[in-house]
């Protein structure tokens, strides 16, 4: 059984006020395409479908031409898709019953009540039954009325929530198993202050919402959402795909793509990249003015500057401008600073004028007249 894997589509993102409307609808051409050659029996989202819980009418219009897209590529697969933090898990949820008589599963709420299970969709080839569980993203206060609380009443932590959510599945090791989720996982013994994350990804402050990936081992494969940087969590088999699109400066130069994943018989299994090459990259340009406007091109990009020397800011900015279209930000490596000339003299016993007058070197006559008048207002 073949599959792709994607999360964090963060579709209505603008990156530093830019519209990436016509970026993300290039991309997910592409994806169809790779699907439409590639022929996946389910195309996997592992939540952050959007960039906001209430995205805009035009997000929700890109969304929706990109699954219709999707099922004129490989109108016999399964689509899976689950909520993220991003998401609205209400809106997502909507229409559940009657997408899924679609093969298309949107599942927005994780189980709320004792009645209530985790979300498994069950697919079969040739080599028997595969069985994905389907995981929005949760959070204690969320599933407490399944998984109980603790001794004082207080909601558990994440880690713990997720291991009691995967203790009342009935999971038959002997079947392959595929668990789609959009958490926090680190691998296990791992810090998380050691995992690199990106500038656009949602922190919680003490990384309370991190979970052990040990809690997935049974899992033949984990298609995982919410780091934004493609990852493998302490195996092969338990993956962070990333963005497809670059969302932030810090994901320049990132590889992005889909992984497709090769589900043989028991135990036997297979993972590829496959790049996705975007409309515009995100790049960042550092170099003196003159050598970084050789460098002109149609990308995101942001300019750091290193001229020691101070040129004239509104030029500056209209040439770079110019060169980068879809220029993000000028930013400057080097800012002047004052020449601090130790003498063995006390300040104290330097008369004002004096003392300014050697931290800013050179002053002519209007900006003397201006400096004794400051000290003098502030003596009196």
């Amino acid at each position: 059984m073949k599959l792709f894997h994607l999360s964090d589509l963060h579709i209505g993102l603008k990156l530093m006020n830019r519209d990436l409307q016509e970026d993300q609808r290039y991309l997910f051409d592409r994806i169809a395409r790779l699907a439409e050659e590639r022929k996946p029996d389910a195309v996997i989202i592992a939540g952050d479908i959007y960039d906001k819980a209430v995205p805009a009418a035009e997000a929700v219009s890109l969304f929706d031409w990109f699954v219709e897209r999707l099922t004129q590529a490989v109108p016999d697969a399964v689509i899976m898709m689950i909520s993220g933090n991003h998401d609205s898990a209400p809106r997502v949820n909507c229409f559940r019953g009657v997408l899924s008589r679609q093969h298309i599963y949107m599942v927005g709420l994780p189980p709320e009540t004792e009645e209530q299970f985790i979300e498994k969709v069950v697919l079969e080839d040739e080599y028997g039954d595969v069985n994905f569980y389907l995981l929005p993203f949760v959070k204690p206060s969320m599933v407490k009325g399944v998984v109980g609380v603790d001794d004082n009443g207080n909601n558990l932590s994440y880690q713990e929530s997720i291991r009691r959510l995967l203790e009342r599945e009935q999971i038959d090791k002997t079947e392959r198993n595929v668990f789609v989720s959009h958490q926090f996982y680190l691998p296990g013994g791992t810090n998380a202050d050691e995992v690199e994350r990106m500038d656009s990804e949602i922190r919680i402050v003490g990384n309370i919402d991190q979970v052990s990936a040990e809690l997935l081992q049974d899992f033949d494969y984990a298609a995982l959402g919410h780091i934004h940087k493609p990852m493998k969590v302490g195996s092969e088999w338990i993956r962070y795909c990333g963005t497809p699109l670059a969302c932030s400066v810090s994901e320049a130069g990132q590889q992005k793509g889909v992984i497709q994943v090769d589900l043989g018989p028991k135990g036997e299994r297979k993972t590829e990249v496959l790049p996705l090459h975007p409309l515009r990259q995100v790049r960042v340009i550092k170099g003196e003015l003159e050598e970084v406007l050789t460098q002109a091109c149609e990308d995101y990009v942001s300019v750091v500057l290193t001229d020691k020397a101070d040129g004239n800011v509104f030029d500056m900015q209209e040439r770079l401008r110019v060169a980068f279209p879809n220029l993000l930000e000028i930013r400057r490596e080097t800012i002047r600073q004052a020449d601090y000339t130790r003498t063995n003299v006390a300040y104290e016993q330097i008369e004002p004028y004096s003392l300014c007058q050697q931290f800013l070197k050179e002053v002519d006559e209007q900006e003397e007249k201006i400096l004794r008048d400051v000290i003098r207002t502030v003596q009196e």
